[in-house]
């Protein structure tokens, strides 16, 4: 389930010169889906919102890959973007996390979040374990690594200290921590992970491509929903998160999407964690009327507790009426919305029954869905 009060605040308004190619670092290609989209996924479902910060000339590819995201334009340094940001972060606790550092992990967000609660700044590192010498061409001295840690992003802290911080900070700065101590903010390292690396030089996509598994023998997950609700009284139907105009309405204990509950299940037995109704069962009046758009971010967010990420969705909605089809293309924006997609991997579309059927009789509607999950 989410971490409550927290936003992840993702950076990547630079322009990635040093990685070289015709575009920035964070949108270049990890597997078909780009850096700065594979940052952004694992947050998903773990805090209240995401803002990513941008050079305003990439807004619209950003909104593309990103559909529904909170998107602020970023300043001509790293503090000038960082400072847009949190004025838009309406929770008290944030994260900033790096739009090059594809390969978070859900657990190490955890970390710094549950840090959090004792402390106003939390930030994950790798303590360094080589010899370390000064000099150019040649060695001139060995430094001491006692204490030395590699730094890393996320880095968390309270959202008003932060903000302060920033207002005092006089220059520019390597990273939040940074800003924090010299406004003499307590941060508290939590263990980071070597896997957590940031895209710099072109070698950096093979390194991460390495990481990802490619090469090794890959940890695929198929699951398969299906659902129904019949027709009731009402004046419209939600699927798929959409609302959609219609004589009579679905019924069901929470809003009866019958499209968020059966990709939900999918996701759910794809993990082999059996379905809605064991996570939320319907008995509890607690999730009566429910968007059920918190079932499949629930969904969502235990895949990539588990190290999964969400390869695509397949959605297939089974009626007579409404007629999907003017409707699919937002359904689809909805669905990336929820579980942090980009758009090319959710498909949603529909059939009928030839009048045939409890759904050609116009009773109800049905949905079945395919997920494929992939160990990140």
């Amino acid at each position: 389930m989410p971490f409550s009060d927290a936003t992840a605040l993702i950076v990547a308004a630079g322009s990635g010169t040093r990685v070289g190619g015709d575009i920035p670092k964070q949108f270049g290609d990890l597997d078909g889906i780009s850096v700065l989209a594979r940052a952004v996924l694992p947050f998903r479902g773990l805090v209240d919102e995401v803002i990513v910060v941008i050079r305003p000339e990439d807004r619209a590819r950003v909104a593309a890959i990103l559909p529904g995201t909170t998107l602020i334009d970023g300043g001509a340094t790293r503090g000038a973007s960082v400072r847009a940001g949190l004025a838009a972060v309406k929770t008290g606790r944030v994260l900033i996390h790096d739009g090059a550092r594809p390969l978070v992990s859900a657990a190490l967000i955890g970390r710094v979040l549950t840090a959090l609660n004792d402390a106003p700044g939390a930030a994950p590192a790798v303590p360094v374990t080589d010899a370390l010498w000064l000099g150019d061409d040649r060695v001139a001295a060995v430094q001491d690594r006692t204490g030395l840690h590699r730094a890393q992003t996320p880095q968390g802290f309270d959202t008003a200290a932060l903000r302060a911080a920033h207002d005092a900070f006089d220059g520019d700065a390597a990273d939040d921590v940074e800003v924090a101590l010299a406004a003499g903010l307590d941060v508290t390292i939590v263990a980071g992970d070597e896997d957590n690396i940031k895209i710099t030089t072109p070698g950096d996509y093979a390194r991460a491509k390495r990481l990802m598994g490619h090469g090794t023998d890959m940890d695929i997950r198929v699951g398969n929903g299906f659902d129904v609700h019949r027709f009731g009284p009402g004046d419209h139907v939600t699927l798929c998160g959409v609302r959609v105009p219609h004589e009579r309405g679905l019924q069901g204990h929470s809003d009866a999407d019958v499209g968020l509950h059966t990709i939900s299940d999918a996701i759910y037995g794809a993990l082999a964690m059996g379905d809605i109704g064991k996570h939320f069962p319907p008995s509890d009046p607690q999730w009566k009327g429910t968007n059920s758009a918190v079932f499949l971010t629930h969904a969502a967010g235990l895949a990539r507790a588990q190290g999964y990420r969400i390869g695509n969705v397949d959605a297939t909605l089974i009626c007579e009426v409404p007629k999907i089809g003017p409707h699919a293309t937002a359904m689809r924006e909805r669905l990336c919305d929820i579980m942090g997609l980009e758009l090319d991997r959710v498909s949603v579309k529909a059939t009928t029954t030839e009048r045939l059927g409890f759904a050609g009789r116009g009773e109800g509607i049905a949905c079945m869905a395919t997920v494929t999950l992939v160990k990140s």
